[in-house]
C-alpha cells in the first residue's frame, strides 16, 4: 500500500450497553471493532481497516474500493409521542 494512496470507507457505529460503540465497516467484510467512546471506536476503526488492508497487500490480494452508493448518511432525531 502506497503512503500516497487514500482509501476511503463507510464506518458504521452501534450503540453498545451499556456504554461504547461497536463499529462495522461494510465494504470489508470481517472488519470489526468496538471502543468506550466515540473517539476511541473511530481510532480502532482506523486501526482494523488500515491492519486489512495491509494484510491483503501483504498476500498479493486487490484491496477493495467502497462503491459510492453504498454512502448512507444517517440522521436521528428525538420525536416525542403522546401516550
Amino acid at each position: 500500500m502506497s503512503r500516497d494512496q487514500v482509501y476511503t470507507y463507510t464506518v458504521e457505529f452501534i450503540p453498545t450497553d451499556p456504554d461504547g460503540y461497536s463499529v462495522h465497516v461494510p465494504a470489508l467484510p470481517g472488519v470489526v471493532t468496538e471502543g468506550g467512546t466515540l473517539e476511541e471506536a473511530l481510532a480502532m476503526a482506523r486501526e482494523a481497516i488500515a491492519l486489512h488492508l495491509e494484510g491483503l497487500r501483504e498476500d498479493g490480494l486487490e484491496i477493495p474500493l467502497e462503491r459510492p452508493a453504498r454512502r448512507r448518511r444517517t440522521v436521528r432525531i428525538a420525536v416525542e409521542v403522546a401516550a
